[in-house]
């Protein structure tokens, strides 16, 4: 079944940063089922402003089974929501929060190494998958790197601090300062691949000999470093990363090819299923994805950031064919299985359908 919002009221803001709050949810009991997630996950945030629906993922910053469902909002230039929730939203509202969803999970087992690398507020998924794992898997080791501007805006400072003293043999913990002069040149920048590279070398991360490496902040960031892992000797299935972008814009997509321009002249007949009904709309020249044209007729799909990353719009092909504008979420099984994001997808045929209750 695709995912619904549900009307939550926030329980307790806490400012993490002069830019950065966490906000936590009061999460009924009838809902507590629909509300169980994994270390990673994320939460899809949603409300009116100023007369349009808005809506934007963060990813949960607590584990599973503390008593408060919280994810973490930095501001960000140009962003509307974290605007809205850093400056206006306040404890009692209520938002619509969609059930979690994502990918960028601990890799679950006795005994693992990992290795977290997360940039701003790339640390949210990071800080709840090492609770649950320093918690819940006493022989596995966490090693995280943490770049930020200062030390100022380092969001839960307090918390990862609290995490190495109760699991110094367990939690090591590096931070990387761009605007903020430390004693150890090689804490000074950003983080890029040639940094973790020279931190593996120094012998204070194991990249190679890490089970999964998790990468969570700017797309330029997570490239970099993740093409250094690969020419460093790390097997690419145990790279896992989550994209965010700082401005609130998504990628440039690629332009339409021939057959897609073609498609949308001539017009499309597209039927979707979503939640076991059928539903039918045309699309044409004027709608850029099938998302667009399904809102245009008035039809409400899943998704949330609409620009590829986040895999809310999931569907499988049935009939017909299309191409993606952009993908940093499906991978390559996946799209072979005949999996495309409503959000990024064209159709390259004059008819379409799309199942969104495919597994």
């Amino acid at each position: 079944m695709a995912p619904r919002f549900h009307d939550l009221t926030v329980s307790a803001i806490e400012r993490q940063t002069p830019d950065a709050v966490a906000i936590a949810f009061d999460v009924p009991d009838a809902l507590r089922d629909a509300f169980h997630f994994k270390p990673g996950q994320y939460l899809t945030l949603a409300t009116s402003l100023d007369g349009q629906d808005v809506r934007r993922s963060y990813s949960i910053c607590s584990a599973p089974g503390e008593p408060q469902l919280k994810v973490g909002v930095k501001k960000v230039a140009d962003g509307r929501f974290s605007r809205f929730v850093n400056e206006t939203l306040s404890v009692g509202d209520t938002i619509r929060v969609m059930p979690p969803e994502g990918r960028f999970t601990s890799l679950f087992g006795p005994r693992h190494d990992y290795l977290l690398i997360a940039s701003g507020s790339g640390i949210t998924p990071m800080l709840s998958i090492a609770k649950t794992v320093l918690e819940h898997e006493p022989d596995s080791t966490v090693a995280l790197v943490y770049g930020n501007r200062s030390t100022e805006t380092i969001m839960f400072r307090e918390e990862l601090e609290d995490l190495k003293d109760r699991h110094l043999r367990r939690f090591s913990l590096v931070h990387l300062l761009s605007r903020e002069k430390q004693d150890v040149d090689l804490l000074n920048g950003r983080i890029d691949g040639e940094r973790v590279k020279e931190l593996a070398e120094r012998g204070l991360i194991d990249p190679r000999g890490s089970d999964g490496v998790f990468l969570c902040g700017p797309g330029e960031m997570i490239d970099d470093v993740a093409a250094m892992l690969k020419a460093y000797g790390v097997e690419e299935d145990r790279i896992r990363f989550e994209r965010f972008t700082p401005t609130g814009e998504a990628p440039r997509p690629r332009a339409p090819s021939a057959q897609a321009r073609k498609a949308v002249t001539d017009g499309v007949a597209v039927e979707v299923v979503l939640d076991g009904t059928r539903r039918e709309f045309a699309m044409d020249e004027t709608a850029g994805t099938v998302l667009d044209a399904a809102h245009k007729a008035g039809i409400e799909l899943p998704y949330s950031c609409a620009g590829g990353m986040c895999c809310t719009c999931r569907c499988r092909v049935v009939e017909g064919e299309t191409e993606m504008a952009v993908n940093f979420s499906l991978e390559a099984w996946e799209i072979e299985a005949g999996f495309t994001l409503a959000c990024q997808s064209r159709p390259l045929s004059r008819k379409l359908v799309l199942d969104f209750d495919a597994a």
